[in-house]
């Protein structure tokens, strides 16, 4: 059974773990220098940079259970503007990662099910990320929500850089989709 819950400060080491390893599955054969791997997650997944990020008001976190054991988790950024779109009022899907072996029992659905559901009660008028352009299975994922490229950009990690499509939807035109 799936159960869905907004995180809380106390599961940042949840979050923390649960980050570096969906990382490491999905993106660890992109690093030539496995060092620069390691220092990544030193700068975006230590447990001190979620608790501090949960404790920001524009961040809000979810987390995906399996029989009570932590399998993803998803975060969404209120108020993070971009230059590719021409408005004031967006929020960021920052992360969505599910561990591999639940990869196949729509846990990603339910997590963005959740997360568009917040974004809806909000301001924003806009949903944006960034998505690796080799990851044909987020490519795949997004689309089903409707989102749309608007853009793409470099993103650099130690020695590697990485081309991404950004996307976007909005609100307007979201409609929330069940797991099928």
């Amino acid at each position: 059974m799936i159960e869905i819950k907004k995180a809380t400060y106390k599961e940042a080491a949840i979050i923390a773990l649960l980050g570096r390893i969906t990382f490491t599955e999905t993106f660890a054969h992109y690093f030539k220098d496995k060092q620069d791997l390691l220092d990544y997650y030193e700068q975006t997944f230590s447990v001190a940079k979620i608790e501090s990020s949960l404790k920001k008001s524009n961040n809000v976190y979810w987390i995906a259970y399996w029989n009570k054991l932590p399998i993803g988790y998803a975060k969404l950024k209120i108020n993070s503007n971009t230059d590719f779109i021409p408005n004031t009022e967006c929020a960021q899907l920052q992360k969505i990662y599910v561990l591999k072996d639940f990869l196949g029992k729509k846990v990603g659905w339910l997590l963005m099910n959740e997360l568009m559901a917040f974004f809806n009660q909000t301001e924003q008028s806009h949903i944006w990320l960034s998505v690796l352009q080799e990851n044909k299975l987020a490519l795949s994922f997004y689309k089903k929500f409707n989102l749309k490229k608007v853009a793409t950009h470099n993103f650099q990690i130690g020695k590697e850089v990485f081309n991404f499509n950004m996307l976007s939807l909005a609100k307007k035109n979201n409609s929330l989709k069940t797991p099928s």
